[in-house]
């Protein structure tokens, strides 16, 4: 299994170093068009290996796409954060810039790879990969949901004073603070519905502090966060890569699933060897759907934005 990561930053190196922790990998390539910066990462890594008691081979590269070829599962992390004075079109202009030009070069030599998008906006970064890659759509997925989730579990067990393996819970939806849906009604601890162990009111507020979670962390750092990205995306190749069928929430390419036609958005999927195995439809409420269709408006605004 070779895994390739697109973006030697603070995202990437954190997925390179995940995924190589885990030893399920015979190599894993980190790329960077900065000279010497994903050598370097990945130098560092490796020298972890005999610490950390994984045989995974991490490899650093300066732009030679060459060296991705024969990838099962491409990485991209790509793209720049939204600075003071940028316009969102400015953002998107740029990020879709690169994101078409890594996703050619890795299908270019990688014509068989499953690409997971991480770049900002997710959810319209997954769809132009769909729409400029050629790759089958069950082989390009946007990480997103599997972040939010992991973000909306830790506030549960935070209100629920309970350890995290207890809880359980689900975002759906696009990848942003207004885009988001938590599905609280549906979370459990241990089987049984949180809001047995919880006001409505507290319960509510957890919502809003998931769709806050990674603004909340930027005010705190400084910059995006990257400890958890990386571990979303290292979840979920390992899950592609061990032919695990697990279940999560992905932004995929939705055309009659949800009701909606031609749109990446956050929906439970099961990953396994072939990337999308299938997507899992869930009985949502009349205000579950709602906010899925303003999430989807939102989405759709944002796509609107993109030069193909």
């Amino acid at each position: 299994m070779k895994v390739t990561v697109v973006g030697a930053g603070a995202v990437g190196a954190s997925c390179a170093e995940y995924i190589a922790i885990k030893d399920f990998a015979s190599e894993v390539v980190l790329l960077d068009i900065k000279e010497g910066f994903a050598e370097g990462k990945a130098m560092d890594l490796m020298q972890t290996a005999s610490l950390n008691g994984f045989d995974t081979k991490i490899t650093g590269v300066t732009n030679d796409y060459s060296k991705t070829a024969a990838s099962d599962v491409c990485v991209i992390t790509s793209g720049i954060p939204r600075k003071p004075g940028m316009t969102r079109e400015e953002l998107i202009g740029i990020n879709a810039g690169i994101v078409k030009d890594v996703s050619a070069q890795l299908v270019k030599h990688s014509p068989n790879t499953i690409l997971i998008v991480v770049s900002n906006p997710m959810d319209t970064m997954a769809y132009l990969a769909h729409k400029v890659s050629g790759l089958p759509e069950n082989r390009i997925i946007g990480m997103g949901g599997a972040l939010d989730s992991a973000r909306f579990k830790y506030r549960l067990a935070e209100a629920l004073g309970a350890p995290i393996s207890d809880v359980d819970g689900m975002v759906i939806g696009g990848h942003s603070d207004t885009g988001m849906v938590p599905l609280t009604r549906l979370a459990t601890r241990n089987s049984i519905p949180v809001s047995k162990f919880i006001s409505q009111e507290r319960l509510n507020q957890v919502k809003e502090d998931t769709k806050v979670g990674g603004a909340t962390l930027t005010k705190l750092l400084g910059t995006s966060a990257w400890y958890a990205p990386g571990a979303a995306v290292s979840a979920m190749v390992q899950a592609i890569a061990c032919d695990q069928k697990k279940m999560f929430p992905c932004s995929v390419m939705l055309n009659g699933a949800y009701g909606m036609k031609d749109i990446c958005l956050g929906v439970p999927v099961i990953l396994g060897k072939n990337g999308i195995e299938e997507i899992v439809e869930i009985e949502l409420n009349e205000e579950e759907k709602n906010h899925m269709r303003e999430s989807a408006d939102g989405v759709r605004k944002v796509n609107a934005l993109l030069k193909f």
